[in-house]
């Protein structure tokens, strides 16, 4: 069974939306990690669906190298994102997993991604479900 992380941070929405969507598309066949930045994204996840969740620096540097598949806005792999949720131990060991990552140009920081298309988060959600996640992990 192939194991996804959502990982989120602040409130929790985004990954919430992410989680709720593939368990809708993948019910049981996969197992979802809901892993937060803080307790309330964790919550949220599980809320959502997760099978299993986490929250906090150790929770995510644990788990991270064991995904075979790592979903969340763009700023998880960004230090001192998510208004500083995100530390710089986070973010390592997002970007040093051997998991593919699929990551939703969605930030508070300012910066400016250039060459993206501006969605709403269930369109971009919706193509992640139904097509990047197919083409990085063809075999879920």
């Amino acid at each position: 069974m192939k194991r996804i992380c959502v990982i989120d941070g602040q409130g929790g929405g985004i990954g919430a939306t992410v989680i709720k969507y593939l368990k809708e598309a993948y019910g049981e066949s996969v197992e979802l990690i809901g892993l937060g930045t803080n307790a309330i994204a964790s919550v949220q996840m599980l809320k959502a669906g997760a099978n299993r969740g986490a929250s906090g620096e150790n929770a995510i540097v644990q788990t991270a190298p064991t995904a075979d598949l790592i979903v969340g806005p763009i700023s998880i792999t960004w230090a001192n994102a998510m208004l500083g949720e995100v530390t710089p131990k986070m973010a390592e060991a997002v970007t040093s997993s051997p998991a593919p990552k699929v990551l939703l140009p969605l930030t508070q920081e300012s910066v400016v991604l250039v060459g993206i298309v501006s969605e709403p988060l269930p369109h971009m959600v919706q193509r992640i479900v139904n097509e990047t996640i197919k083409e990085v992990l063809p075999d879920v």
